[in-house]
């Protein structure tokens, strides 16, 4: 139905309830928005929003009546049990809100509220998992009680053993590619040879592919900061050109590599992002190394970068972030980490050619 086919603005928002709404907004959605996001917003949708605002008119979440109304349903999302007696996670209550915020901005486009009031609610404080380092330490408690971090990168041996070991498997570039330069699965699932350029030593990320309702689809990067062009170095360049010239060479003709993507199966066929992370996982059991999730390839990326001095700002545009605040916030454990042990390397030269031990008495005096 459209707005058109009303009264006006006043009498949707004096007869359609938010059930009715949301419903509408989603179908207004489903052209604007990448399949899993949508796939993503109807979930909370059906989940949280119908079930407590649901039979709300749309009126009745306008001005402050409107922000008391919502503030009540968030308060009582925030307290719901969802397995073993554990609370919602507070960033899915973020997320709840964040989709109801959009919801009541068409909303308020349309003309059928004034205000959202979606907007300067209390929120649930909570901190998300912050990806660690798995020092010696961390990995000797592992491997003798089997307790891990939530979320935990590896340290550069790890990456080198994991490297040394997938040598000759048939996708070692692409392995090499995602722990060097922090390409996102299903960005680097859909790089084609086209998006190669072996003289300026480049590498353009256009594309990525996903899987929504267990079927792969093709789209743009998680964000407009994901479209971006990365620099190579040496080894890496000539490591794609080869894999791109093997490709044609073993896929000759159009129908078995269509898209002309760099990484496929022996058949041409393209390879998905899930099936990418099963493979992964295999790899790293059969290594004995310490676990951690394919996506943290890309952090150890970021982590590997900051230890080298890459600035910021560089590394934030080279992770397609849309601002160095997501980098700084997502990393800064590990970048911590790294700085401690930077410190202390440099001060243990320092103290060596100084000839100095751990006896400060006398620069206590000063």
């Amino acid at each position: 139905m459209e707005v058109l086919e009303l009264d006006g603005p006043d009498a949707m928002a004096e007869t359609w309830t938010m059930k009715r709404w949301l419903e509408y907004w989603l179908s207004l959605s489903e052209d604007r928005l990448r399949p899993s996001t949508l796939r993503a917003y109807r979930s909370v949708v059906r989940a949280h929003l119908i079930p407590w605002l649901g039979r709300f008119r749309v009126a009745d979440l306008d001005g402050r009546r409107g922000v008391k109304t919502v503030q009540r349903a968030v308060d009582t999302i925030s307290r719901q049990e969802i397995a073993d007696g554990r609370l919602i996670a507070p960033g899915t209550v973020h997320r709840v809100v964040a989709v109801l915020r959009s919801a009541l901005s068409e909303a308020r486009r349309q003309g059928l509220v004034s205000t959202n009031a979606a907007w300067r609610l209390r929120l649930p404080r909570g901190a998300r998992p912050l990806a660690v380092a798995w020092t010696r330490e961390r990995e000797k408690l592992w491997r003798a009680t089997g307790a891990k971090p939530p979320v935990a990168i590896w340290e550069v041996e790890h990456v080198a053993k994991f490297l040394d070991g997938v040598r000759e498997d048939p996708l070692f570039p692409l392995w090499w590619l995602i722990a060097l330069r922090g390409l996102r699965r299903g960005e680097a699932v859909a790089v084609r040879g086209t998006d190669l350029d072996v003289v300026y030593r480049e590498l353009s990320v256009q594309r990525q592919l996903m899987i929504v309702d267990g079927k792969m689809h093709l789209g743009p990067p998680k964000s407009a900061a994901g479209v971006r062009t990365l620099a190579l170095d040496e080894f890496t360049n000539q490591l794609l050109r080869k894999q791109r010239q093997w490709q044609r060479d073993r896929l000759a003709g159009p129908d078995r590599n269509p898209h002309d993507y760099l990484f496929t199966h022996p058949n041409g066929r393209p390879i998905r992002p899930d099936w990418l992370t099963h493979r992964f996982h295999f790899l790293v059991r059969k290594l004995g190394l310490p676990p951690v999730r394919l996506h943290d390839l890309r952090h150890g990326a970021a982590s590997l970068a900051g230890a080298a001095g890459v600035e910021l700002k560089v590394i934030q545009q080279d992770l397609g972030h849309s601002s160095a605040v997501t980098t700084a916030d997502t990393y800064w454990t590990v970048f911590r980490e790294l700085a401690h042990r930077a410190v202390a390397a440099t001060a243990e030269l320092l103290r060596s050619h100084a000839r100095l031990r751990m006896n400060l008495g006398a620069a206590s005096q000063a």
